[in-house]
């Protein structure tokens, strides 16, 4: 895992070691992916067919990686256990549980797995985008990171090792069933989405499930349907299940189609993880607002390093209310609106593409308006034509620890993977001396 300094702020990085990383993201247009062992890792011990996988899935993984500078990494570790401090507080939870739902009120003794903190880079670094539960894709990026070839040596340190980072999955697992359960065999875990066949990372369930099979585990993949609660068991088909890997987007679990996995889990039946809880800890977008109102923190008695962290790394975000929608509308070049509980960029919109008609609907409230951050670019051809495309990086966190960072490639408005030469592309760190002369 990435670490950062103990204390405080690390040193700002020199203007060479920043110029090395947008040099290579620039200039550097190698294509590093080795499909065949990208292959082998997709198809291992399963039946998935990589050509499937690609066909439905074209820009799942672009063929190019993305520099970031190490001193950059470094922050957002540091930030990201800032974060961590702060949601531990008794007033941070009463505030934003306050607006949270019923479901998130059980406290279980789990922490929830794949927190993902979302960053964009800007000319004075990392800028926390969002937090989000559940966070997809860090299994898919282990493969993608054994699957890569030689770029640049001299001017980039390693990528993560797969095969420790998927040994701090299993671990992570683990430990969220002895948290629950101390001792207990731990049997049976159930990967759980609606329709997941049908989900665009369906390929990341499969993989999990191999992964703990090949550690001893039990695992199948379900709908929620097929789950059933007799009041002391949670059942999938027949078969007492032990552990919910949670990757639903019913943060709340108040759906119908959830009541057996939602009663489950109020009765400690079964370890969910993620939960509804963590979700409201972490992931509603209003708990922007309260990371960005330095005056607020400062109140509840937050540490000055921590809040000198979240001024220099979270962009400032408000409500959205009728009362404060006229001012929004005439400054809406500055922001980016958010649905308070979305996910997944959907119904998402950077201020200055806004049509009245819509504003009116995010006048009404529910919405949260970010200062808006534009994203980095990477640079690649796309058959032999050089294209720009934006890039965001996700931390896969657990317990305020970062597992591994991946970069998402796209072009429009909000993140995606519709963009040709797009996709999941893995990280590489710059150290502070860099070396643009290999481009």
């Amino acid at each position: 895992m990435f670490t950062a300094p103990e204390s405080g702020l690390p040193e700002n990085p020199s203007r060479n070691g920043r110029d090395a990383a947008d040099l290579l993201n620039r200039g550097c247009f190698c294509r590093t992916v080795d499909h065949a062992a990208l292959r082998r890792g997709l198809e291992s011990g399963s039946g998935t067919s990589y050509a499937e996988i690609m066909a439905t899935r074209p820009n799942l993984f672009s063929d190019t990686r993305v520099f970031v500078l190490q001193a950059h990494l470094d922050f957002m570790a540091e930030l990201i256990r800032a974060v961590e401090r702060i949601v531990a507080l008794p007033a941070w939870r009463e505030r934003v549980l306050a607006y949270a739902p019923a479901t998130a009120r059980h406290e279980p003794q789990a922490a929830g797995v794949f927190l993902g903190y979302d960053f964009h880079l800007d000319a004075a670094g990392p800028r926390l985008i969002e937090i989000n539960t559940n966070a997809g894709g860090g299994l898919l990026n282990t493969r993608l990171l054994d699957a890569q070839l030689a770029c640049c040596p001299e001017a980039v340190g390693r990528g993560a090792d797969r095969h420790r980072v998927e040994q701090d999955f299993v671990a992570m697992f683990r430990r969220e069933w002895r948290s629950a359960r101390g001792d207990a065999p731990l049997r049976r875990i159930a990967i759980v989405d609606e329709t997941p066949a049908e989900q665009f990372l369906a390929p990341e369930f499969e993989l999990f499930r191999q992964l703990f099979e090949a550690h001893g585990i039990a695992a199948t993949v379900a709908a929620p349907e097929e789950l059933a609660f007799d009041g002391g068991r949670l059942l999938c088909n027949g078969q007492v299940v032990n552990l919910v890997y949670n990757r639903l987007t019913d943060f709340a679990l108040e759906s119908g189609s959830n009541a057996a996995l939602r009663a489950a889990y109020l009765a400690d039946a079964a370890v969910v993880t993620p939960h509804p809880r963590a979700h409201a800890l972490y992931a509603d977008k209003r708990n922007l607002t309260a990371l960005s109102d330095t005056a607020w923190l400062q109140s509840i008695g937050v540490a000055e390093a921590d809040r000198r962290l979240l001024l220099a790394g979270v962009p400032e975000t408000r409500e959205v209310t009728p009362d404060n929608a006229a001012a929004f509308w005439t400054t809406r070049k500055r922001w980016f609106f958010k649905p308070e509980a979305g996910f997944g960029s959907k119904a998402t919109y950077r201020g200055e593409k806004l049509t009245r008609r819509v504003f009116e609907e995010i006048a009404q409230g529910g919405f949260i308006a970010q200062a808006l951050v534009p994203p980095s670019e990477r640079r690649l051809l796309v058959d032999g034509v050089e294209h720009r495309l934006k890039l965001d990086l996700r931390n896969f966190v657990y317990r305020d620890e970062v597992q591994l960072v991946s970069a998402r490639l796209y072009q429009g408005q909000t993140t995606n993977f519709r963009t040709r030469g797009g996709g999941f592309a893995a990280v590489f760190a710059v150290g502070e001396a860099g070396c643009p002369s290999c481009l």
